[in-house]
């Protein structure tokens, strides 16, 4: 999160309010939100701002345990409802609920939203002076305008933002206290404890307050009143600090008259004694790192005042680890008054070695006031003096660019309420382990920021000038500092040189390290990887190139291993090493995603990447071969093994997830695969895939992909690729109501699959030219190649061919009006497609013979077989399957005039139609008008 403060937010537009019942101001005017339904889901959207919240959630949190059964149809009015209240009070569009899988989420920035002010204006509280701390408190407490969401139904979940008051309330009333506010509290804090008896803070600082005004009895009894009630109703005793308190109390302890209230056991350096201040500059126009900042405050806030607390920043080379450690040690070096101490580690600098603990002793034993003569030969000596000058000094020690936990451990000070902040590029865990320490890892910046920081060093706002330059610019340099920087000082040292001529230049991959590399300084891009690389073991090293010449947008250890020939296990150990040295990310378990410069940098120093592809290649086939058979079964003859799909997805869900997720690499590697020239391998991944495509009813992409297939098929001339590919072709078209278009492609598949001499492509080919024809109205025709293929399907014990056939029978009869005859075939193939284990062509089968007893005016028998294909539908995630099942089922109540039943059927139906892009959403559309129009 960027800095920031209330300057940011906007004069005009929406804002949000939770703290009191449910809020939005439009330019300052309250909105009418309506029914209390609406609020609540629109309370649950602003608590979890610019997150996704599923819609699962969303009704169990207005519902309870009693949803209705249209309550996922009821949230999508409630959405649409909203999205038109908030459109047309902002126009502009300051706020707006988005769509995104699996729910909804608010679009705002948070400054329009009074939690996140007020989390702001607590946070900015920490640390500073009492007079300031106070102001900010009661700034922040004066956001909340009653109890939390009083006015939202269901359960919206409040607890957090209940303790952020009175956690408020608490820093608030202890700065008071701190300015000598005593008697005036004493009141308040009655009535607070009353309110809440089991908060010990509170309890603390009632005691303070009344003996500070001279009423040290009724301070004693505010304690033994808390310590019945705990051990009376909890059995539990009061916590360490209050028992101390209450001793301090009784025997007068002289500390308690202080107003600062606590003790001050830390030794103030004295005079002649050596202040160190070693902290290098702070870079100037340090941008965002709003979170990390907060991270640390917070630490340093909860730390022991009897221990060290050590937090290790890690994170990738060039992300800003010393930058924010060096500012934050500046904005907090009043916390610290036995001085800073700061060492360069070298553990990653590739011109010299790691700097060994007893060379940093020296010097910061000399940073303490040792003279040179004085320091310990012996490395325990050393150790020994410097823990011993620590021992009860507050210091900020900062270790910069560590190799390892032994690498710093014999530099930690003793105690005292020190912190230390060790930077690593690798996740240091055996601190964790060993000493406690809390781990902070450091991402990229945001656009806004990365754009704000080019703005800052090249000392003008050059985004201004170009913004869509400027955000590619920020884009191509991966939202790194480092690269961010580098390309600022560009422009910086060359006027002359516009926004757009650097991106121009970064926007050639096979330059863009080049670029962002500085020699004359000594600093790049490239260098800093270079010296991570160096480091890896040889193993490690084979890994990340391997990752590096996946195409796609993400890496598996199944690729990986495919490349490298070692097993999935050992890939997936490898790469999460990788991760840990941050030269990958894991977003998800089994996920890893390479930065775009690192990708960059790994194929400048990886091997062959034909054999590379080679690899890739085999293990897709494989993976998408038995992922699509787990969705329907393969009629086509291609099959394919690999040793890296042994742990593959074992269902028809987990194989659309598999899918779904590897979607994007599926793609970039046909790309790749028809650039390198293996044109056999592209057309079959294409063929395989087109199961996949099918049932998710993907368009676009698939277009361009099977031109990439059918392309590498006839370029090879291989013509059972390009028979496969234009079979794959005409089902889609018949998917998306496009057949008639496509007849010259099926008279073309079908004529290969003749040539071809093979029965079962014959099967294939007959039926896609059957329904070509009748299409474009030609029944009768059709109905021959139909009857045609069913007898080939026979001779050859094609169970599905036959099925398939009987299917499209009686579609055309149901074209020519024999609905009777037609409903008899249909429930011949449905129940072969039952007994075949093709679920999703059964499940398509049920719905067609409920359409077609629907038009029998059969509706009992309509009703019955439309709630099972919706039933099936939805539970194998077929959506468009299952938007027919309901389309038929909205049909059937609406002729039984149950209008509000149909309606919510095809209101749900439109919205999968919709979202899997069928043309059937028009049929729909029209139905759900007659229905409203009808009295």
């Amino acid at each position: 999160m960027a800095d920031g403060g209330s300057d940011a937010r906007s004069g005009t537009g929406l804002e949000f309010g939770v703290l009191g019942p449910l809020q939005v101001l439009a330019d300052g005017r309250a909105l009418v939100l309506g029914r209390k339904g609406m609020r609540g889901l629109l309370a649950m959207l602003v608590l979890e701002a610019n997150r996704v919240v599923p819609i699962d959630e969303i009704v169990d949190r207005i519902w309870t345990d009693d949803p209705p059964a249209t309550a996922r149809t009821i949230v999508h009015g409630y959405v649409s409802k909203l999205r038109k209240l908030l459109e047309e009070a902002d126009p502009t569009g300051s706020a707006a609920i988005l769509t995104s899988p699996p729910g909804y989420q608010l679009s705002v920035d948070p400054w329009r939203l009074d939690l996140h002010r007020a989390r702001q204006l607590i946070s900015s509280a920490r640390g500073k002076p009492a007079p300031t701390r106070a102001g900010l408190l009661r700034e922040a407490l004066g956001l909340w305008r009653g109890q939390v969401l009083a006015d939202v139904p269901g359960n919206p979940i409040t607890t957090d933002l209940d303790e952020l008051r009175l956690s408020a309330v608490e820093e608030r009333i202890d700065a008071e206290l701190e300015l000598g506010r005593h008697l005036e509290l004493v009141g308040e804090l009655r009535q607070l404890v009353t309110e809440h008896p089991f908060r010990e803070r509170l309890v603390a600082h009632s005691m303070r307050a009344l003996y500070r005004s001279g009423q040290r009895a009724d301070a004693l009894e505010a304690y033994q009143r808390f310590h019945r009630r705990a051990v009376e109703e909890l059995g539990i005793d009061p916590g360490p600090d209050l028992r101390q308190l209450h001793e301090q109390v009784l025997r007068d302890d002289p500390v308690l008259s202080d107003p600062g209230g606590t003790d001050r056991r830390v030794v103030e350096p004295r005079p002649g004694v050596v202040v160190p201040q070693q902290l290098p500059a702070a870079a100037s126009g340090f941008i965002g790192r709003g979170a990390e900042l907060g991270w640390l405050d917070r630490l340093c806030e909860q730390r022991d005042l009897s221990a060290t607390t050590i937090a290790v920043i890690d994170g990738a080379a060039g992300i800003g680890k010393t930058e924010l450690a060096v500012t934050w040690g500046h904005r907090n070096a009043e916390l610290f008054p036995g001085g800073s101490l700061f060492a360069p580690m070298h553990g990653f600098d590739g011109d010299r070695r790691p700097v060994e603990p007893a060379e940093v002793l020296a010097r910061f034993l000399h940073a303490l006031g040792v003279p040179s003569d004085a320091v310990p030969n012996d490395l325990p000596d050393r150790v020994g003096l410097y823990r011993s000058l620590l021992a009860r000094r507050r210091v900020l020690v900062v270790l910069d660019d560590a190799w390892s936990p032994d690498h710093v451990r014999l530099l930690l000070p003793p105690g005292a309420g020190s912190v230390v902040l060790v930077t690593c590029r690798r996740r240091l865990e055996g601190l964790v382990v060993s000493n406690s320490a809390r781990m902070l890892t450091v991402g990229a910046l945001s656009a806004a920021e990365s754009i704000r920081l080019v703005d800052e060093v090249v000392g003008e706002p050059v985004s201004e000038r170009d913004p869509v330059a400027a955000r590619k610019l920020v884009e191509l340099c991966g939202y790194l500092p480092l690269a961010l920087r580098i390309a600022a000082a560009r422009l910086a040292m060359s006027p002359e040189w516009t926004v757009e001529e650097l991106v121009a230049e970064l926007s050639d991959d096979d330059n863009r390290l080049s670029v962002l590399d500085l020699p004359d300084a000594g600093v790049g891009v490239r260098r800093a990887l270079e010296v991570s690389y160096r480091a890896l073991s040889p193993e490690l090293a084979s890994s990340l190139r391997a990752a590096g010449l996946v195409p796609g947008r993400w890496v598996s250890p199944h690729a990986v291993a495919a490349v490298t020939g070692v097993d999935v296990a050992t890939a997936g150990s490898r790469l999460s090493d990788l991760a840990d040295a941050h030269l990958l990310e894991q977003p998800w378990s089994g996920g890893f995603v390479l930065h775009d410069l690192v990708r960059l940098f790994v194929r400048e120093v990886a091997g062959d990447p034909e054999a590379a592809l080679r690899a890739l290649m085999r293990h897709y086939l494989a993976a998408c071969d038995q992922a699509r058979r787990l969705i329907r079964p393969s009629k086509d003859g291609l099959a394919f093994t690999d040793a890296t799909t042994s742990d593959g997805p074992s269902s028809s869900a987990g194989a659309l997830a598999w899918f779904d997720r590897e979607w994007p690499n599926i793609v970039a590697l046909v790309h790749a695969g028809s650039e390198a020239g293996l044109h056999q391998q592209v057309w079959q991944l294409v063929r395989l895939v087109h199961t996949y495509c099918f049932a998710r009813t993907v368009v676009r992409e698939w277009v361009a992909l099977v031109g990439f297939g059918l392309a590498s098929a006839r370029v090879s001339g291989d013509e059972l690729g390009e028979m496969l590919l234009l079979h794959a072709v005409n089902a889609t078209s018949a998917r998306l109501g496009m057949l008639a278009s496509s007849l010259p492609e099926a008279r073309r598949a079908h004529r290969i699959a003749v040539a071809l001499g093979d029965p079962r492509y014959q099967v294939l080919t007959l039926g896609q030219l059957a329904n070509a024809l009748a299409a474009v109205g030609d029944h009768e025709e059709a109905l021959l190649h139909h009857w045609a293929s069913i007898d080939l399907a026979k001779r050859e014990d094609d169970a599905l061919g036959q099925a398939a056939g009987l299917n499209n029978v009686a579609q055309v009869e149901q074209a020519l009006g024999r609905r009777e005859i037609a409903a008899a075939h249909q429930f011949q193939a449905m129940e072969i497609y039952h007994r075949s284990g093709d679920e999703r062509a059964y499940v398509l089968a049920v719905n067609n013979l409920a359409e077609l007893y629907a038009e029998l005016g059969r509706l009992r028998e309509a009703e019955e077989y439309a709630r099972q294909g919706v039933e099936l539908a939805h539970s194998g995630a077929m959506p468009f399957e299952e938007a027919f099942g309901r389309q038929v089922l909205g049909a059937v109540l609406a002729r039984r005039a149950e209008r509000v039943a149909a309606q919510a059927e095809l209101t749900e139906s439109l919205r999968l139609f919709e979202q899997v892009g069928s043309p059937r959403a028009v049929l729909v559309r029209t139905a759900l008008e007659v229905l409203s129009t009808e009295v």
